[in-house]
């Protein structure tokens, strides 16, 4: 009881501090240092070893130049002078703007800089994304593993890392402590398992997408943070980079109330602004566990900011979200899309793409959202879709020359009964459903809508 009297009567400054956050870089002082108070105690309720205010603050390769050498992304981590004498929201921040720089020359003559955050060679910071800023120079196209030969490898790899996740996340839930190091063999497996041929782990996935909701999206946005990024032909290890942030996108939810996190329904005013506290809660986390690298927060941070700056929690907009943070968002909101939540219907794949398509130009980059739906293709692996003959279909892989012709596999009739043994159409070959027509898809539909047994496949 005492905890939910803390949780209420804090929602208010929050909420204040959030929305005024929003609309100013510049946020009252000692409004930010009761949130800050506020963040400790509740983190403290929800953790029998809470981290320490120290680690909060911990500065680890610190150069001190000069505020006139500072360049697009750069990590500014300390100042010349206390922070609590400036008006800067947050202690510590990446270069996304000359206003930033601009603001820093009105207080500081020099600033520390963190060396392992620094990615101002990375050319994509503070720039408009184009084709040629956007691609990474792995060709993966010219080896690619069919969906056969890379489905026992990946097979293995999942549940290795089924295992090790739901070790990790029940440790955290009973001593508030993130070990990721069980964790680190099994992502850099699955990542290069992705690398082989993306379709086996993502078919993998929607087939043994568990009920418990937390666990499967971070699955799901590992899965699809590695598949994009590998897409846009990152190398290596930029992919398990993106595959440890989606995994921790959402661990901040672990301090947060189930009375939230499974609320059927709108929540209240002040139940969303605790809610939206979550991504702090989740950069403490993450400051807390020995061995992941500063960048990892960077885009767990940013994975709720929009591009016309409506997000949260720093209402960063445009060229100030990094890359790794628009992609951390935009695969966050079509894993949330195709996902059974308590609070909204779950929708189809097709449906998730064709929400996000509207929303390009406002909340998401449009060369990265074309991107994301090309990388999906039109039909995503994992989709249940309905055929021309009334039969219901599996996309089991891509064509990536015919978006529109994926690989199914036929797996109720048309009177919904299934079928046994399953049958597999490759559409770009027009195998013919009558002397006359061949296959085609009609629609998908959202997996929860079919008698389906998924347990009944061999995959």
């Amino acid at each position: 009881m005492r905890h939910g009297k803390l949780i209420l009567h804090s929602s208010a400054l929050i909420l204040f501090a959030v929305n005024l956050s929003h609309k100013t870089t510049y946020i009252n002082t000692f409004i930010w240092q009761a949130l800050q108070a506020i963040d400790l105690t509740i983190a403290s309720f929800y953790s029998q070893d809470s981290q320490s205010a120290g680690q909060w603050l911990q500065i680890m390769n610190k150069k001190q130049i000069p505020v006139e050498e500072l360049q697009f992304g750069m990590y500014v981590t300390e100042l010349d002078r206390p922070w609590l004498t400036t008006p800067f929201v947050f202690q510590g921040f990446p270069i996304t703007s000359t206003h930033q720089v601009d603001e820093l020359k009105q207080y500081c003559k020099t600033v520390f800089i963190d060396r392992e955050r620094d990615t101002s060679n990375n050319q994509n910071v503070g720039h408009e994304l184009t084709e040629s800023s956007l691609l990474g120079p792995v060709a993966y196209a010219k080896k690619v593993t069919s969906v056969e030969k890379e489905l026992p490898a990946a097979r293995a790899v999942y549940s290795a890392l089924d295992k090790s996740i739901q070790k990790s996340f029940d440790k955290l839930r009973v001593i508030g402590e993130l070990d990721l190091e069980p964790l680190k063999g099994p992502v850099r497996s699955m990542t290069r398992s992705i690398e082989r041929n993306p379709d086996a782990m993502m078919l993998l996935f929607r087939i043994r997408q568990k009920s418990d909701y937390e666990f499967s999206r971070a699955l799901d946005t590992l899965i699809l943070m590695i598949a994009f990024g590998r897409f846009l032909q990152h190398p290596g290890p930029r992919l398990l980079l993106l595959g440890l942030a989606g995994l921790l996108l959402d661990v901040g939810h672990i301090r947060l109330p189930d009375s939230i996190l499974q609320k059927k329904g709108a929540l209240t005013v002040e139940e969303y602004a605790l809610a939206k506290m979550h991504v702090m809660h989740s950069v403490v986390l993450i400051r807390g566990a020995p061995g992941l690298s500063k960048n990892v927060e960077d885009v767990v941070i940013q994975h709720h900011e929009r591009l016309d700056g409506s997000g949260y929690p720093q209402g960063l907009r445009g060229r100030q979200i990094s890359v790794d943070g628009a992609i951390a968002g935009l695969v966050d909101s079509y894993s949330a899309l195709t996902s059974v939540r308590p609070y909204a219907e779950q929708v189809s794949p097709t449906t998730a793409l064709e929400t996000l398509h509207k929303m390009r130009g406002t909340l998401f980059n449009e060369l990265l959202v074309e991107k994301f739906i090309q990388c999906m293709g039109i039909y995503p692996v994992g989709s249940t879709v309905e055929l021309n003959t009334g039969e219901i279909g599996l996309v089991i892989a891509q064509n990536l020359a015919r978006r529109l012709r994926p690989r199914v596999m036929v797996i109720l009739d048309a009177d919904r009964k299934p079928i046994s043994p399953q049958v597999i159409l490759d559409l770009v070959k027009e195998p013919k459903a009558t002397p006359n027509e061949p296959y085609r898809i009609v629609r998908t539909l959202p997996r929860d809508s079919l008698p389906i047994d998924f347990k009944r496949f061999r995959l």
